[in-house]
C-alpha cells in the first residue's frame, strides 16, 4: 500500500456555472441538468469509494454545495435529483443509478435520507466478481463475505473495500443467476461460486 494521499476530487466544469444549482423550468434543460448531477454524483462517491450517501449529510459537502459560488442545492432538490436517479431510463430516469435505503421498522432514520449510489449497478457488479472468480479460479470455492470485501486475494480489485451490504445485493444477483449460492447468518455470510 502506498502512503500517497489520494488525489484531490475534480469536479467538472458545470459545478462552477451558478445555473446548475437552480432547478431549470424547461424540461429538455432540466434533463441534462439531472443527468450531469447524476454523473457528479456517481463520480464523487466512485472517488471516494462511497456507497452509501446521507443527503443530509451530503447537503452540507462540496458535493452539493459549491462554497466559492455560494450556491448549493437544498434537502429537498437533492432529493429530487436521487429520485430521477433512482428511476429507470424506460421510466424518464437516470438508470437506477441510486436507491433509496428504506428505514429499518423502529428505526429513528427517515425516509429518503439514505440512498445507494450505483456507479456500477449490482448486475455489473456482479459481472466483475463473476470475472475475477474466474480469472483467479476460485469456482467452486467457499469464501467469506469479509474476503471478498476485505481479503488479500481481492485487494486490487474495484470491489475490495465495498460495502458488505452492497457485496450481498451483488451477490444476489449471482445467485439469480445460478453462479454462486449465499448462507451463513447476518455479519458471518459465505458464499460459494458455481
Amino acid at each position: 500500500m502506498s502512503d500517497t494521499p489520494p488525489a484531490p476530487f475534480v469536479f467538472p466544469p458545470t459545478y462552477n456555472f451558478p445555473p446548475f444549482f437552480t432547478p431549470q423550468p424547461n424540461t429538455t434543460t432540466r434533463h441534462a441538468q439531472l443527468e450531469k448531477w447524476s454523473s457528479l454524483i456517481q463520480s464523487w462517491c466512485r472517488h471516494h469509494r462511497q456507497f452509501r450517501l446521507s443527503v443530509i449529510e451530503a447537503v452540507d459537502t462540496p458535493l452539493f454545495h459549491n462554497a466559492t459560488l455560494r450556491k448549493r442545492l437544498d434537502l429537498r432538490e437533492a432529493r429530487a435529483v436521487l429520485d430521477w436517479m433512482a428511476k429507470s431510463e424506460e421510466d424518464g430516469g437516470g438508470g437506477q443509478r441510486a436507491e433509496w435505503i428504506e428505514p429499518a421498522a423502529g428505526g429513528s432514520q427517515a425516509p429518503k435520507t439514505l440512498a445507494w449510489i450505483w456507479w456500477r449497478r449490482p448486475e455489473e457488479w456482479a459481472d466483475v466478481v463473476a470475472d475475477w472468480v474466474e480469472g483467479t479460479g476460485q469456482r467452486g470455492a467457499v469464501l467469506t463475505l469479509y474476503e471478498l470485501v476485505e481479503g488479500e486475494a481481492a485487494a486490487s480489485q474495484d470491489f475490495h473495500g465495498m460495502d458488505a451490504d452492497a457485496m450481498l445485493k451483488t451477490l444476489h444477483v449471482l445467485v439469480k443467476r445460478g453462479k454462486a449460492q449465499v448462507f451463513g447468518n447476518e455479519g458471518q455470510e459465505g458464499v460459494k461460486f458455481f
